[in-house]
């Protein structure tokens, strides 16, 4: 039986908007709650599609899922503040942000071969 790292990350599609966001944000390495929504800010200039609340509970959910796990890192102490928890992607998480990304492309391709960008219909 495969364990729920092993899983297809298909099975995890498609995510909502705040999901694939809160994965995007951690693309490029680890972050605190608060630099994930600065960053899905800076990346939406100002249209980011959720707020803390909503971001703990994503966040709880992708590390009971394996999409994320919480760092065991801290940076230096007078860089941080002790409250802050760090989380990270997993390679299953990595995996299904790209995943996510492809339907999206995929998705993005129909509606072009359907002449949508063109304003036909």
């Amino acid at each position: 039986m495969a364990t729920r790292y092993e899983r297809d990350p298909e099975q995890s599609l498609p995510l909502t908007p705040a999901e694939f966001e809160v994965l995007i944000a951690l693309a490029d390495g680890e972050k605190h709650g608060y630099a994930i929504l600065k960053d899905v800010a800076r990346r939406t200039e100002g249209a980011a599609p959720f707020g803390t609340a909503t971001l703990y509970a994503i966040l709880r959910r992708f590390v009971g899922e394996g999409l994320l796990v919480e760092s065991d890192e801290r940076p230096a102490a007078a860089l941080d503040d002790e409250r802050r928890r760090y989380f990270r992607l997993t390679a299953f998480g990595r995996r299904a942000a790209v995943a996510e990304l492809k339907r999206l492309e995929s998705v993005l391709a129909q509606g072009r071969a359907k002449r949508l960008l063109l304003g036909r219909g």
